[in-house]
């Protein structure tokens, strides 16, 4: 456990692949919050609309009430004055400018919990991620456990065509894996054979 600062702002950077836990480990820290009866705001992306639009969800459905945004400079035109701690979900949606956002959250005084995948579908770093990273006092990394061989797994393998770096998508679309056994390629998942007789 750290040891928090106090009479300061900080930033808190939660990363990892799909499936590694960021989003329950911010929702844990918030929750951790409101009991100690401490305001916060919690934003995410207009994009993360996969469970809910105005939640920010874990993959195993713990929830907490988001305001979703197009751009992380809404974030500073929405901040309450009584708000002590800011939350942001799924940060690599965002653009470039987040990290300016997050300094100048922490610069005023605030705790900054961000959570977000560090690496894209290629490994390539992902979004403002990188910088996130560079200006945090703490960074936690998360692992889920690769689907081929069992190892802690940091990356996500797509699964699915397509080239574009944002896709939304579960577990239809994404597996957690290491470093061994991730391809930079999507890797389509095999159709399951039919026994013979089935059409």
């Amino acid at each position: 456990m750290h040891h928090m600062p106090t009479n300061t702002g900080w930033i808190e950077v939660i990363c990892g692949s799909m499936f590694s836990g960021k989003t329950e480990e911010l929702i844990s820290r918030l929750k951790r919050v409101l009991y100690a009866h401490r305001a916060i705001q919690v934003f995410k992306p207009l994009t993360d609309n996969r469970y809910a639009t105005c939640e920010v969800v874990s993959h195993s459905d713990h929830r907490l009430a988001c305001r979703p945004l197009a751009s992380a400079r809404e974030i500073l035109d929405l901040l309450d004055p009584e708000t002590e701690v800011v939350g942001i979900d799924e940060c690599q949606f965002f653009g470039a400018d987040l990290a300016d956002v997050v300094q100048a959250l922490a610069d005023q005084g605030l705790r900054v919990i961000c959570a977000g995948l560090d690496l894209d579908y290629k490994g390539e770093p992902f979004g403002p991620m990188p910088r996130l990273l560079a200006v945090a006092e703490f960074v936690t990394k998360k692992h889920a456990v690769c689907m081929i061989c069992g190892n802690p797994a940091h990356r996500s393998q797509r699964l699915v065509a397509g080239g574009a770096q944002v896709l939304i998508g579960e577990r239809e679309s994404y597996q957690a894996r290491c470093r061994g056994c991730h391809s930079a390629e999507a890797e389509p998942l095999a159709s399951p054979k039919l026994a013979a007789g089935e059409k």
